[in-house]
């Protein structure tokens, strides 16, 4: 089951569809508060207990060295002061920590995919543009560690978002953090699919 799920994985990665419309939060507020679901709020309010719980079953699991061996990126309190990320092409990878349906694994790691921010009037545009599962969406400003990312999720070889709050279970919140120069992350807490929390390391693109 593990092998066939890991040739699964990697055939997925592989993946690419045309680049989305940005334009999934319908709304043209900069005030994250007033576009969030309900549902959403819950998951980035209680981010970090997501992220605790994640991490002890990966590491419960086997993956202690794994873990370790990222550092900040899975360090829950590594964010750094001005957590505002720049305009341009990045490196993105993904780490799924904890599992959520029986035989899922506890960490997973997938190879990196191309990523762009870009800025769309008053907003920031976020959208993975290669890999099995693609976040898309706009990034709002925060507080002076985080910005806040509300998107959906588009899937395998679709080419259309879906418009943010349509469906819960394609609905993406999370925060997007610094954590070292030239070095950010995007914490997602309790996504719909597989883990119990997904984080994305963002390095600009060489």
């Amino acid at each position: 089951m593990r092998r066939v799920l890991l040739a699964l994985l990697a055939t997925l990665a592989a993946c690419s569809a045309i680049e989305p419309s940005p334009q999934v939060v319908a709304s043209d507020s900069t005030n994250w508060h007033s576009v969030v679901t309900s549902d959403d709020r819950i998951r980035l309010r209680d981010w970090r207990q997501s992220f605790l719980d994640a991490l002890a079953e990966a590491e419960k699991s086997g993956h202690a060295a794994d873990i370790a061996r990222e550092g900040a990126l899975l360090e829950p309190d590594a964010a750094l002061a001005d957590g505002s990320i720049p305009n341009g092409l990045y490196r993105c990878r993904t780490i799924k920590l904890g599992a959520k349906p029986p035989g899922t694994l506890y960490y997973v790691t997938f190879p990196p995919s191309r990523c762009e921010i870009r800025q769309e009037g008053k907003r920031q545009m976020f959208a993975r543009l290669t890999g099995p599962q693609r976040q898309i969406g706009t990034i709002f400003p925060s507080d002076g560690l985080r910005q806040v990312f509300l998107g959906t999720l588009v899937l395998g070889d679709e080419t259309r978002a879906q418009h943010y709050g349509t469906d819960n279970q394609r609905n993406v919140a999370g925060y997007i953090e610094r954590i070292g120069p030239n070095r950010w992350r995007m914490v997602i807490p309790s996504p719909s699919f597989e883990s119990r929390l997904d984080v994305v390391e963002l390095v600009p693109a060489a």
